[in-house]
């Protein structure tokens, strides 16, 4: 019988008293049997793991391949133009084109726009701006979705700050994926490092599962939250990670006019770094690394900083 400061059954890490045992209690007399979500969709088979890693072999080219391109004086519709073009010329299909009305086929998020920036002509990248770009591709039916944010010229010790602390940021919830673990490890640690760098973990968008669909089967929370499903992670489960964090407070607004822009509430800057991932015996294979980093042995690079 499972006593109430034990470990709840679910995986979430909690105490029992401080998760399932009022649940239990009102709908059993008897202790309570492990339960877990239903198996189905969360583990990809050999055929589809093979599938999701070369999806994310062009997703990661694909960014490597617009990284020049990210400068002052260019607009962001002319990088949008630029990936659609070149994953239409290779076979493949820019995911964010169309998806419940995106009208572009990749996000640009400039400074203080936290996610789901909508590229334009009227919107030229500055010297001292920091600006994310997100790209999701579908290649053979699955999946691959990577961002990263990029320093232009030279930015503020502050941008310089927030950038480095939301690539670690990624880099350390990628560490926690472990066969055997539960699903709550990942904002377990993400948030107290960040929040440990005077910065704040955005709460309203999160990472997912993701194969041959743009989100499936679970919700990968950045943040410590109740919410948490209870998933052990196991080998074959495939998944984002893309911690948004800001500079300021974590709240959000919605430009009321586009529907998607989303703006830091105060202001503040917002960063974001993305890898899609699968869950191995051994840990973690980050499946949307770049031919650069692969070739440097790293997982992200921040202009001249690296992060292995």
């Amino acid at each position: 019988m499972i006593e109430r400061n034990d470990l709840c059954w679910c995986g979430s890490g909690k105490k029992y008293k401080k998760c399932h045992f009022f649940e239990d209690r009102n709908t059993s007399t008897a202790a309570p049997v492990r339960r877990s979500r239903p198996r189905k969709g969360l583990i990809k088979t050999p055929q589809e793991m093979d599938g999701m890693r070369a999806a994310g072999a062009f997703n990661g080219y694909l960014m490597d391949y617009i990284r020049p391109y990210i400068k002052a004086g260019v607009s962001t519709e002319y990088i949008n133009k630029l990936i659609h073009q070149h994953t239409i010329d290779n076979g493949h299909i820019p995911a964010c084109l169309g998806y419940h009305g995106f009208p572009k086929s990749l996000c640009t998020s400039i400074n203080n726009v936290v996610c789901h920036g909508i590229p334009s002509e009227k919107e030229i990248i500055k010297d001292g701006d920091i600006i994310n770009i997100d790209l999701t591709t579908i290649v053979d039916g699955f999946y691959g979705d990577s961002s990263e944010t990029f320093m232009i010229g030279k930015v503020t010790p502050e941008a310089k700050h927030l950038v480095e602390v939301t690539a670690k940021a990624l880099i350390k919830g990628i560490d926690a994926v472990k066969p055997g673990v539960p699903l709550v490890a990942i904002p377990e640690a993400i948030e107290p490092f960040v929040d440990s760098q005077g910065c704040s973990v955005v709460r309203q968008y999160t990472g997912h599962g993701i194969g041959k669909k743009f989100h499936e089967n679970f919700t990968v929370y950045h943040h410590v939250d109740p919410d948490c499903e209870p998933i052990i992670l196991e080998p074959g489960m495939t998944m984002t990670i893309e911690p948004m964090i800001n500079l300021g407070g974590y709240e959000v607004t919605t430009d009321r006019v586009d529907g998607w822009t989303v703006r830091t509430k105060d202001g503040s800057l917002s960063a974001q770094f993305e890898h899609t991932i699968l869950v191995t015996e051994n840990g973690a294979e980050v499946l949307t690394l770049t031919p650069f980093q692969k070739s440097s042995g790293i997982r992200l690079c921040v202009n001249d900083v690296q992060f292995k």
